[in-house]
C-alpha cells in the first residue's frame, strides 16, 4: 500500500514540477523534480523520469554543467538503479550523485 501511495506522490511532485516549468518558476520547478527523485528513485522508469525533468529545466534555464550533470545521471540510473541508490538524495548537480541524504520532512511519511 506504502509503495502505491509513494508511487502517486512522486507523480503528482512531478507534474507539479511541470507545470512550474511551464510558468517558468524554475526554483519551484527543480524543486518538485528533486522531490519526485526521492519518492522515485529505487525505481527504475520514475529513477530516469526525474532525471530527465531535471535535464529539461536545465536545457530551459540553459544551465551547462546541469545539463552535462543530468546527461551523466541518467546514464547512471539506466545501469544502476536496481543495484544501488543513495537514499534521500536530491538528484541535482548541487550534490554528490553518491551521497546518502536525510529525507526532506514532507517527504518522510512516504518512507
Amino acid at each position: 500500500m506504502i509503495k502505491l501511495i509513494r508511487k502517486q506522490a512522486f507523480y503528482n511532485q512531478l507534474k507539479l514540477g511541470v507545470l512550474y516549468l511551464k510558468e517558468e518558476s524554475y526554483r519551484n520547478a527543480f524543486y518538485h523534480f528533486e522531490n519526485a527523485h526521492v519518492l522515485g528513485q529505487k525505481y527504475f522508469i520514475r529513477h530516469v523520469l526525474s532525471h530527465f525533468w531535471m535535464l529539461m529545466y536545465a536545457v530551459k534555464k540553459k544551465k551547462n554543467k546541469e545539463i552535462i550533470g543530468q546527461l551523466f545521471r541518467i546514464i547512471v540510473s539506466v545501469l544502476c538503479t536496481l543495484i544501488w541508490v543513495p537514499k534521500g538524495n536530491t538528484g541535482g548537480t548541487n550534490v554528490s550523485s553518491v551521497k546518502p541524504m536525510p529525507i526532506r520532512k514532507e517527504l518522510q511519511k512516504y518512507f
